[in-house]
């Protein structure tokens, strides 16, 4: 695609251009940094901001002028940033900058009607635990975890402080896991296979969600072995021997 040719007349009008730039302070307007052709008889002017705050931007002022004429008219002016501006960060949704930990006493978080964790009630979650049970409790709660919400759960913690990376668990003995210990709890449905919520008040995840192959110190067989008693040497007294003559 060919660029459009620079209106030379349009070019030259940089002090109409200058002029255009009403609402603010003539000392806020600096100098003039380049003219882009934008089509036939169309070209911008662009003059460096002297305003407080917005380094790097750019007034952008549009003339133009009709066919066999002389006289420029302004389009348009605007302050646009040029590519060192300094800006703001974009604008991030707030269910995307929400993090976990970040509800507060008194918070009210709102979900989603179409959240992909949740699915209504009254259909097939394909959890067991609910399904079987479906018809004696009824509709039951609005919404209940979908399939998807349930694995990305089970991914979040099994990748979190209480799977088998953990360095709590990696540095616990290889036979202190979770699945064969006294304290663990196994979680019903479809979580039940792969986590359970540990149950040792001296335990660290104690009355959290851990992985079955999750371990630490506290496991309910890390037993402490009796030592062996150390067997002494006999000593003897020659001081309180007797000789006796054959």
């Amino acid at each position: 695609m060919r660029s459009a040719k620079l209106d030379q007349v349009c070019a030259a009008a940089v002090d109409l251009a200058r002029a255009a730039i009403t609402d603010v302070d003539a000392a806020e307007v600096g100098a003039h940094l380049d003219v882009v052709a934008e089509g036939e008889r169309l070209v911008t002017h662009y003059f460096a901001c002297e305003m407080p705050g917005y380094r790097g931007w750019r007034w952008a002022v549009t003339v133009t002028r009709v066919s066999r004429s002389k006289h420029v008219t302004v389009c348009e002016t605007v302050l646009l940033p040029g590519p060192d501006a300094l800006q703001a960060p974009g604008w991030v949704p707030w269910q995307d900058r929400l993090q976990p930990g970040d509800l507060g006493v008194g918070d009210l978080l709102l979900t989603p009607a179409d959240d992909d964790r949740l699915v209504p009630g009254y259909t097939l979650s394909e959890d067991p635990a609910v399904d079987e049970v479906a018809w004696e409790l009824g509709l039951g709660r609005p919404r209940v975890m979908s399939k998807e919400g349930r694995e990305e759960t089970a991914q979040r913690w099994y990748d979190g402080d209480h799977g088998p990376d953990a360095a709590i668990s990696t540095a616990a003995p290889s036979a202190a896991r979770c699945v064969s210990c006294g304290f663990y709890l196994p979680l019903a449905g479809a979580l039940r296979q792969a986590f359970g919520v540990c149950g040792n008040m001296f335990a660290p995840d104690d009355g959290r969600a851990v992985s079955s192959d999750h371990g630490c110190g506290a496991h309910s067989e890390a037993l402490a072995e009796n030592a062996p008693a150390e067997e002494l040497p006999t000593v003897y007294d020659d001081g309180e021997v007797e000789s006796v003559d054959d």
